[in-house]
């Protein structure tokens, strides 16, 4: 009984280990399969990644390739998001492979890693789901590529455009800004030489779209192009509610202007035609350009307007994670890679996250650290549920509306604050703190109101998003009354 009891557990422990080997295998070839992947997705995200930086330092006219741009930059988005993703799931297996290990001499000389608990990140079905996408990824960038060679020819023939220390800082992580058929649809409606809409006419373009898309980042970055600033003897910039102001300056304006009108609401057609009117009257070939939010505007576009949307999440992400490492190379540092796809998640869920972006970039980059950076994250997403649980209300819409939001979680302290205009008196009576010290250290605050620079540009023309700080139990009060028992799903601003 004995001999057949050990007979029966030799042939079922050398199934068992000849079951670990299989698998062993398995899992080596699976691993050797995605790098495969892995290298095939760096190479071919290497090839598009200079063609689409080739392609926006040329002025591009021709629509066919302004779709191409588009598809490739598209395509290559959504391959830095996979290839992150396999890289961070590769690390997480090896992770696995070297906890766990069998080294029994008596049963085998060879030295088997074998991860018997799966890492909780991936699953079977993840995996399945994550091999879906690499391939959707790798055939998108192929078809790109393999249909690029015409693309490249054409774009040869497009003028060069120059380059200055602004745009050296935009292009240094390449495509920081983004929009790349957006800007170059600008760009043609500024430089045409032929008026668009007849010889004693104003080109008229809107750019529509909401709240924080990068529509004043977009003109902006245009208007510092060196031909659109020889192209126009002068660049006006007035506000819509204001309008009316430049009928009293008619004499100090001549030569080809470029007037940049951003609008918060509507503007009465009375209004528009005798603005209209006299910008005919003392411009010929002036180009006009309506910023707003209202699609309503569109009206008075003489051209078809340009629409801006929400980044998709692949640009977003590539945006946010550019933005927060900077120049240090985000291989080093795969968790901060997840945690930032994180902070991405997030983002992408406001509508229109461009400022929220650059403000959580800002603080992120001053500290590479795990722990820090899953702190702010924590931190932001409980800001966000505890207005949503007090006013009903998202805090980028209350801020938006000019309503007071609760910052208790950034700063540790019953705070709210609420949007504020920099005005020079106050700044100079009220302490300020940026965003970045508070999360580092949320002491400093001030014990009385103060000014909180949620982010400041570091580049012209340097902007600067300032909050008022007061107490916030009066606001609590008075605020919770604003949509009673409307519910939305937070996220960071």
């Amino acid at each position: 009984m004995e001999a057949a009891i050990s007979v029966v557990t030799a042939e079922l422990v050398s199934r068992f280990i000849s079951f670990l080997k299989n698998k062993y295998q398995s899992s080596l070839n699976h691993a050797e399969s995605e790098e495969k992947v892995v290298q095939r997705l760096q190479h071919l995200l290497m090839r598009v990644s200079i063609l689409v930086e080739e392609a926006d330092g040329r002025y591009i006219t021709n629509s066919g390739m302004l779709l191409q741009l588009k598809m490739l930059s598209e395509a290559m988005y959504k391959g830095y998001r996979v290839l992150d993703t396999l890289r961070y799931k590769s690390l997480q297996d090896r992770a696995g492979f070297d906890k766990v290990s069998i080294n029994d001499p008596s049963s085998s000389s060879l030295y088997l890693a074998i991860p018997f608990k799966r890492s909780r990140t991936y699953s079977e079905k993840d995996d399945k789901a994550m091999s879906l996408e690499s391939d959707g990824a790798l055939e998108s960038l192929e078809i790109v590529v393999a249909h690029m060679a015409e693309f490249v020819v054409l774009l040869g023939g497009c003028e060069r455009m120059s380059r200055r220390l602004y745009d050296i800082y935009l292009y240094t992580n390449n495509f920081m800004l983004g929009r790349h058929a957006e800007k170059q649809k600008l760009l043609t409606f500024l430089l045409e030489q032929n008026n668009l809409v007849g010889d004693h006419a104003l080109a008229i373009l809107p750019i529509i779209g909401g709240v924080g898309v990068g529509k004043k980042t977009l003109v902006a970055h245009v208007c510092r192009d060196e031909r659109v600033h020889s192209h126009f003897s002068s660049i006006l910039h007035l506000n819509g509610d204001n309008l009316m102001m430049i009928l009293d300056h008619g004499r100090t304006m001549f030569g080809t202007m470029l007037v940049v009108i951003e609008f918060a609401s509507d503007v009465d057609d009375d209004d528009w035609k005798r603005f209209h009117s006299f910008l005919i009257r003392i411009s010929i070939g002036s180009r006009i350009i309506i910023i707003s939010k209202l699609k309503r505007l569109a009206r008075f576009g003489s051209v078809q307007p340009i629409f801006l949307s929400v980044l998709s999440y692949d640009e977003l992400r590539y945006l946010s994670k550019t933005l927060a490492f900077g120049s240090v190379d985000p291989i080093e540092h795969p968790r901060l890679v997840q945690i930032a796809d994180g902070f991405s998640k997030e983002l992408h869920a406001m509508e229109g996250a461009l400022v929220a972006t650059n403000m959580y970039a800002d603080v992120l980059r001053r500290n590479l650290d795990v722990q820090f950076w899953r702190c702010i994250l924590d931190r932001g997403i409980r800001y966000v549920k505890r207005n949503i649980s007090i006013y009903g209300v998202h805090p980028s819409t209350l801020l938006e509306q000019g309503h007071p939001v609760d910052i208790t979680d950034f700063a540790l302290h019953p705070l709210s604050m609420r949007r504020y205009t920099i005005n020079a008196s106050i700044k100079e009576e009220s302490p300020s703190v940026t965003l970045g010290e508070l999360l580092a250290d949320p002491s400093i605050r001030p014990k009385e109101e103060f000014i909180l620079i949620s982010w400041e540009s570091r580049i012209p023309p340097r902007n600067t998003f300032a909050r008022f700080v007061t107490s916030h139990a009066e606001d609590t009060s008075a605020g919770s009354a604003l949509h009673p028992g409307r519910k939305r799903r937070g996220v960071p601003v």
